[in-house]
């Protein structure tokens, strides 16, 4: 059955998470759940770049998204490490950030790039692209809803007040925020670590007061998306690795 959301005048609100540069999944996710720019407030809790091979085109898309609609864009620790690397050039990121897929977020704006070039492209970015730049630095680290906090990897369990948490923490911790109760009266949506690493499957994830949502699509799982109608998990959206071309 299909919901008429615009004559029943109910709020939706669609959540993904870790894109990673695959464009393609992210477009057909967006179909699928059929957002609407207009009336749908859509977040996105961080991870545009890196692994997957379109990051400049996510970024892009996201962008447009911003201006067109009601979209929080978030920012998570690839996100954190592209713009530190850009902006420090410290020699100790580099091979971090090629790690972890960064390689291929430098050949989206520069194909066939060098290890040896990387200064190179990341003056490109900072010449040609510093719009994405500036957005990735304007992105908020967590946002609040009545009954949710959104955020990219998870909140400090030990503070009790979301204003003092460490920016480290909302991006990059795990096992001590996902194993451990926290002392907010809001369910916590995040993403970062993929759902088969917490209940071995690819699904989103639920527990009392979180909710986990990487598919891991980029390592060849699925791209989901939680619905929120009126504060109340309506739906569950997914797109999987294979099924996009």
């Amino acid at each position: 059955m299909t919901i008429d959301w615009e004559a029943q005048q109910l709020t939706r609100l669609l959540v993904i998470s870790d894109i990673h540069g695959c464009l393609p999944h992210f477009n057909a996710l967006l179909k699928k759940a059929n957002y609407r720019p207009q009336a749908d407030k859509l977040i996105l809790l961080g991870d545009y770049v890196d692994r997957g091979p379109s990051s400049k085109g996510v970024i892009e898309k996201v962008l447009d998204l911003v201006e067109k609609g009601n979209v929080i864009a978030l920012r998570g620790n690839h996100d954190q490490r592209l713009l530190d690397l850009i902006m420090t050039r410290k020699s100790e990121l580099y091979d971090r950030f090629l790690k972890y897929g960064g390689l291929e977020t430098l050949e989206s704006y520069y194909p066939n790039v060098k290890k040896e070039s990387i200064d190179h492209v990341l003056d490109i970015l900072i010449d040609k692209y510093s719009h994405h730049i500036e957005f990735l630095k304007e992105m908020p680290l967590y946002h609040e809803e009545e009954h949710f906090i959104f955020v990219h990897a998870g909140i400090n369990p030990k503070i009790k007040k979301l204003e003092n948490q460490s920016p480290l923490d909302l991006v990059n911790i795990r096992k001590s925020f996902i194993n451990s109760e926290h002392h907010f009266n809001k369910k916590v949506v995040f993403g970062h670590t993929r759902t088969y690493e917490i209940h071995q499957s690819n699904e989103i994830w639920f527990s009392e007061n979180k909710i986990g949502i990487d598919g891991g699509c980029v390592f060849g799982q699925q791209l989901n998306c939680l619905e929120i109608v009126n504060s109340t998990i309506s739906n569950q959206y997914k797109v999987n690795y294979n099924d996009v071309k």
